[in-house]
């Protein structure tokens, strides 16, 4: 029988344990499916619209569990424009607004089904698409009309998140180029507010505090939002 040193034991035992660890990761890749999300990456919920008849034309919202969500759309940044304008945007949002979010697309059963209603003579009001994806859910489905009711409110909420990201990059583009714009705009963004058509203000907070700082800015216009910011929606 052969004995061996110490030091060859060790390098030996070193050794045996890597093999076992190389062994172990590569069983479990072979296990995870393709493109599966693993329990460190964050659950995520997307919308999707596409509708040329509107401004803009595109948008996609991703929230995640944890961390910026994200928006980028694309389209006329005003009718009178013949220009494709782009926007990408990361912003924070609320944990109120998240919880919903993850609540909703639960209750939609993780858009694992078919969400379209299929009803006949129903307008068309763009192609919208949710998906969501975890470490033990992935689901996608696209419609114009959906009778869930969990469906119905998670297209209100990103269609009024949308339209208030929007107002943000174009109040931006105006106290650039066209300061003059900004009241319009602002009051505009009022009534909205008021009427409860637009969520997670706080999200566009940093180009407001601009135009309230902005000493070019006639204080009216600084005033409106200024109004905004605090959360008093033109009362």
């Amino acid at each position: 029988m052969r004995i061996f040193p110490n030091d060859e034991l060790g390098l030996m035992a070193r050794a045996l344990l890597l093999s076992s660890l190389i062994f172990c990761t590569a069983f479990a890749w072979a296990q995870a499916p393709d493109g599966a999300a693993t329990s460190k990456d964050p659950a995520l919920v997307t919308f999707t619209l596409d509708f040329p008849e509107s401004s803009p034309e595109h948008y996609s919202i991703r929230v995640p569990s944890i961390g910026p969500a994200h928006y980028e759309s694309s389209g006329r940044l005003s009718a009178e424009s013949d220009v494709t304008d782009n926007f990408d945007f990361d912003f924070s949002v609320s944990s109120e607004l998240r919880s919903k979010v993850f609540a909703l697309a639960a209750k939609a059963g993780y858009f694992q089904k078919d969400l379209e209603a299929h009803h006949k003579n129903i307008a068309f009001t763009g192609k919208k698409m949710l998906r969501y994806s975890d470490a033990s859910h992935a689901g996608e489905s696209t419609y114009n009309y959906s009778t869930n009711a969990a469906v119905q409110d998670l297209t209100a909420l990103f269609q009024s998140l949308s339209a208030t990201l929007e107002f943000g990059h174009r109040l931006n583009y105006y106290r650039r180029y066209q300061k003059l714009a900004l009241e319009d705009e602002l009051k505009r963004m009022q009534e909205m507010a008021r009427d409860n058509n637009l969520i997670e203000i706080s999200s566009i907070q940093p180009i407001l505090q601009q135009i309230v700082e902005d000493q070019s800015v006639i204080n009216v216009t600084r005033a409106r939002a200024q109004r905004l910011m605090s959360g008093a929606n033109g009362r």
